[in-house]
């Protein structure tokens, strides 16, 4: 079967298929002198053409008769073969027609961090929901998804903060957020605005989204993978915890409702800004600020709707504001 395939391809290199085109036109014109002036070629080119056509099919294809040139039985039952066969292949190699957001019914695969999802997407859907109704999302965790998935364009986009990414990956920076504390306006720790008080509080830490459940991991241990904590062990200090936690708004509920202190980036704290309990703060260490990144396969780069798509994401990230407070 190889070796047919293989023989199949090498007989239809020997041949010019501009010819079919020339047949197409033939046999709709019956006329040697009006297909050529409609392909604008000159007669004896045409001639010439349907002189390769009779020997590429050996037959006659066009004969004259009394009525002018006719079809042979051959060349009809062609005709609606080569027609077909020339749609298809207008269809197949015309440039692509662009991506209509208002008549699509695309469906979309996004792998986003619990903090891209609860920043970042309400606003993408409100962004899209006028502009493309029929347009639908299946927001994934960083455990649902893969790096394979993302690059083989199973998975559309990633959005998260990444420490290594492979090479082969597009990127796009979303936004840079600084870390913020948010605590209970009624919070002890706001008569002492300092280090020291910060440290001798207890905290709810948020997991460093894309570590899984984290089995098997000591509690000691467990800390150390976080941003904050990571910042706090560089400068000799550590803070007790009383909770740890994989959600930010499970965080910002424990914070405002048990007194705890969550230390987390000001864009999630963003979301208590409406309850009247919350205070936002600068907090009272050093922490560096972290990058929300979206990546994607380069397999989608080039690709209508996924550039719409990543266009609309970065809009709908620019009307998220950052609530820090003044220094």
């Amino acid at each position: 079967m190889f070796q047919a395939h293989v023989i199949y391809i090498m007989n239809i290199s020997r041949y010019d298929l501009n010819l079919l085109v020339y047949l197409d036109v033939l046999l709709r014109e019956q006329s040697v002198t009006r297909a050529a002036a409609q392909l604008g070629l000159t007669q004896p080119a045409m001639s010439n053409g349907l002189k390769r056509l009779r020997d590429m099919f050996a037959d006659p294809l066009l004969v004259r008769t009394q009525q002018g040139m006719q079809p042979t039985p051959r060349a009809r039952e062609l005709q609606p073969q080569i027609r077909q066969l020339l749609l298809t292949l207008e269809s197949t190699l015309s440039p692509n027609p662009g991506f209509n957001p208002q008549l699509s019914q695309r469906h979309f695969r996004i792998m986003a961090s619990d903090y891209a999802a609860s920043t970042l997407i309400p606003r993408l859907l409100l962004r899209i929901g006028t502009e493309a109704p029929g347009i639908t999302l299946d927001i994934m965790t960083p455990s649902d998804v893969t790096f394979h998935e993302i690059e083989d364009g199973r998975v559309d986009l990633a959005l998260n903060i990444f420490d290594d990414l492979p090479d082969s990956f597009h990127q796009k920076r979303i936004w840079r957020d600084d870390f913020v504390c948010l605590l209970h306006r009624e919070h002890p720790l706001l008569s002492k605005w300092d280090a020291e008080a910060y440290l001798a509080q207890e905290h709810v830490w948020v997991s460093k989204t894309g570590y899984g459940v984290g089995v098997g991991i000591e509690l000691n241990e467990l800390q150390k993978l976080g941003w904050v904590d990571r910042a706090l062990a560089n400068q000799g200090w550590q803070r007790p915890i009383r909770v740890f936690t994989r959600n930010y708004q499970v965080a910002i509920n424990l914070a405002l409702e048990s007194h705890l202190v969550a230390t987390i980036p000001a864009r999630a704290a963003g979301l208590a800004l409406r309850m009247p309990e919350a205070v936002i703060r600068r907090p009272p260490v050093s922490i560096p600020p972290i990058e929300l990144i979206m990546v994607w396969s380069p397999l989608l780069h080039h690709d209508a709707a996924h550039i719409w798509l990543r266009q609309a994401m970065l809009d709908a990230a620019a009307t998220v504001s950052s609530p820090l407070p003044a220094a």
